[in-house]
């Protein structure tokens, strides 16, 4: 791309910006509650953890999340010397639950560094967990307004459109970072990147992109082909496996309810969960249950009704999970698969962080243990 037509994109979109952009995100405006001017630092505390919260997630869902976790945990310190549990549980229903074990040991990194400073550099970011090229562009970019390029979903698209791009973005990426590099305006880093994903969420969106509203439709090659829905290009589907989960909800003659806490690895690690495991060919789920519960925590069980049967979709696999209440027989409970196992009374389970499957679960229990109250909630 020429220089030219870049200094054109450029004027175009923050002259469109300035009165169609998204000027209240909290995370983006000064303490007096206006956008800073150009070379103005935020803090990047709240800004950070903004940036990891949209890894995934989109604005309107992590408002309210952003906003109790800085009520919670207001300054980088608060954070660091938090407990994991409590960070874990804030965390609840916004899923990739390793993105605030992440912040978590960020927090921990930062507060540890001898100079006390907020990296002003790429590599002072990556070095941090979790922190990927595009996050540190725009925590950088946003929170001291230095020119460095961003490639979250919604600039793949809008560049993918751009140019036509006949490669999906995971396969262009190399083009689509130089693009965003050229476009980026290095006297208003922050205001620019701000515009180029505010255009993304609110006019280039992914299926029905309102292009009589965009300001670069007529350098836009995707709109000139006349089907700009039809960019970026997508990968070809693949179909997910599809597993069956045997799960036991395990009571004790006090009423108390058994639960294992993960390792912490993986999406859910570190969160606590209701034991089972994966149903084995041509076996009974009730025999799922049992073999799962000795295997994992070296306990016997008698595998009673079932108390819930729910679907369960990931990025990488759907699951079906069968719970079982049962009642515990034999055996201390050992965690021989995870970091913990816990007995506790059910109306505790809500101070323990799930993941959000389990959330059905515990709603079937305690409608079935106290069905009078379920009927009064009704």
């Amino acid at each position: 791309m020429s220089t030219e037509q870049a200094s054109v994109l450029r004027h175009k979109l923050l002259r469109w910006w300035q009165v169609h952009g998204r000027h209240g995100i909290p995370w983006k405006r000064a303490a007096q509650g206006v956008l800073p001017k150009g070379g103005e630092e935020l803090n990047p505390y709240p800004t950070w953890v903004a940036e990891v919260m949209l890894q995934q997630t989109q604005l309107q869902v992590v408002l309210p999340y952003w906003q109790r976790w800085m009520v919670r945990f207001p300054t980088l310190q608060s954070l660091a010397g938090a407990d994991e549990q409590e960070v874990l549980l804030l965390w609840q229903g916004l899923g990739y639950y390793s993105r605030a074990r992440r912040l978590h040991q960020g927090a921990q990194q930062l507060v540890e560094r001898e100079d006390s400073v907020w990296p002003r550099d790429l590599e002072g970011w990556l070095a941090l967990p979790g922190i990927g090229p595009s996050t540190a562009g725009s925590i950088l970019s946003s929170a001291f307004d230095l020119p460095f390029p961003i490639l979250d979903g919604n600039v793949k698209r809008v560049l993918s459109r751009l140019i036509a791009s006949p490669q999906p973005p995971v396969r262009n990426s190399k083009a689509l970072w130089q693009l965003s590099a050229e476009l980026l305006d290095p006297e208003q880093p922050r205001s620019f990147n701000q515009a180029l994903m505010d255009l993304g969420a609110t006019v280039c969106t992914p299926k029905t992109p309102s292009c009589q509203h965009c300001p670069w439709s007529d350098q836009c090659a995707a709109y000139a082909s006349g089907d700009p829905a039809a960019y970026p290009v997508k990968e070809a589907p693949r179909e997910l496996p599809f597993q069956v989960i045997g799960v036991g909800v395990v009571l004790n003659d006090a009423g108390e309810v058994l639960i294992d806490q993960r390792l912490n690895e993986g999406l859910l690690g570190g969160l606590w969960e209701f034991p089972g495991g994966k149903q084995e060919s041509g076996e009974a789920i009730e025999a799922t249950i049992c073999r799962e519960l000795q295997e994992e925590l070296a306990i016997e069980v008698e595998v009673g009704e079932e108390l819930i049967s729910l679907d369960h979709a990931y990025s990488h696999k759907r699951l079906r999970f069968v719970v079982h209440l049962c009642q515990w027989r034999a055996g201390e409970p050992q965690p021989l698969a995870s970091q913990q196992v816990r007995w506790v009374k059910p109306q505790q389970l809500s101070d323990y962080p799930f993941p959000a499957a389990n959330a059905r679960i515990i709603a079937a229990l305690l409608a079935r243990l106290h069905p009078e109250e379920g009927t009064d909630a009704a």
